[in-house]
């Protein structure tokens, strides 16, 4: 009987020492296993700093990128505008030239005229002739008759030799001008080189960065900061708009104005862009260079690189109404600057990111986004 009882007693007694030994062996393995998860997550999070801190490195780098892109581009504007201008002198000077060389021709001939006339009349004895003249009346018309001759003869040498001074100072010019058009295509094409270099750093910098955006979330986050960097930045030129003189405004403007540049709207107002977020003004596609207009004449508050806009130049027109434009490739005025309605002011690009060319477009009241569809026609 006691023998019996010890062998259950042995059996239980074992049976104890193998569930506690197999609990243990559980736990180990569970605490292993959360050691590892947490491993995984302590490095995710430092894998996600490492994203976040080169993704703020590359639009660092996007935003020098772009600023050259900018500085190169109004380089080329500036030349093309020289360019056209030095056109217009040559072709002034090119019909100069010619309406001189005509002139000189004519009074070459004139001239000529005039000395075979004196040549067929013969050498005059002009006391010859009051010796043999009757009547002193005679003589006197005759002589103011070749003095008259002599003047003419004296005014058409001076304007002939007037005439081939111009002639050549214009050929001078000529000549300026046209060294002046080559050096400027040469500088031209050398900016052009410099532009597309830019360019090209630009889209290494852009596509590195896009692969740091590749999740959804990532990118609704940077949408989210790219707002909140517009909203500040609306927020500085309303305080800046109030220091200027008062002006006019938008309110009698509905369906009047012409649209900053020509293009095609791809994004429309209101529309989803992310999650909750939705576009506050409007994209218009188009060709990058084309000029950007200002819908109404204002003062400019802003004009710099802003994150997510890239390029971008805000017009205050008062009444608390202010149009803003982005994405473009440079800017064409600086903040301080009064702008007509119609004036260039900036070129259509892709900055801020952008893969393809074209303007973001605002019009905002009071702070507040508006459709610009109900004030551009």
């Amino acid at each position: 009987m006691i023998t019996r009882l010890f062998v259950k007693a042995s059996i239980i007694a074992g049976f104890l020492i193998f569930s506690f030994t197999a609990t243990s062996a559980d736990l180990s393995s569970r605490q292993s296993a959360l050691k590892s998860i947490q491993a995984q997550i302590n490095q995710q999070q430092n894998s996600l700093k490492d994203t976040s801190k080169q993704r703020e490195k590359l639009i660092s780098l996007l935003k020098s990128d772009e600023k050259a892109i900018a500085k190169a581009a109004q380089q080329v504007n500036q030349s093309q505008k020289a360019l056209s201008e030095v056109n217009i002198k040559l072709k002034e000077l090119d019909k100069q030239q010619i309406d001189l060389a005509k002139l000189k021709l004519s009074q070459q001939d004139t001239l000529s005229k005039q000395l075979s006339s004196a040549y067929l009349a013969g050498n005059h004895d002009y006391t010859k002739m009051m010796l043999n003249q009757q009547n002193p009346a005679t003589v006197e018309r005759m002589l103011a008759y070749y003095q008259f001759l002599n003047n003419a003869r004296i005014d058409a040498i001076q304007q002939l030799k007037q005439t081939s001074i111009d002639l050549n100072k214009v050929k001078q010019l000529q000549v300026t001008a046209q060294q002046k058009l080559n050096a400027l295509v040469i500088d031209q094409k050398q900016q052009a080189l410099q532009l597309t270099k830019e360019q090209g750093q630009r889209q290494q910098t852009l596509t590195q960065l896009q692969r740091t955006l590749s999740s959804k979330g990532a990118e609704l986050e940077q949408l989210q900061i790219e707002e909140a960097s517009l909203k500040r930045i609306v927020q500085q030129a309303m305080v800046a708009a109030k220091s200027n003189p008062t002006m006019d405004g938008l309110l009698n403007q509905k369906a009047k104005l012409t649209w900053p540049t020509k293009g095609r709207v791809s994004k429309r107002f209101g529309s989803s862009r992310s999650g909750q977020i939705v576009w506050k003004g409007i994209v218009l596609s188009a060709p990058e260079g084309q000029n950007i207009n200002a819908v109404a004449s204002g003062k400019v508050i802003y004009a710099d690189w802003l994150r997510g806009f890239g390029m971008v130049l805000v017009i205050d027109h008062g009444k608390g109404y202010m149009s803003l434009y982005g994405h473009a490739q440079t800017l064409l005025r600086q903040p301080g600057d009064m702008v007509k309605t119609g004036e260039s002011i900036a070129l259509v690009g892709r900055s801020g990111g952008q893969s393809e060319p074209g303007l973001y477009f605002e019009i905002r009241n009071k702070g507040k986004a508006v459709d610009p569809a109900y004030y551009c026609r």
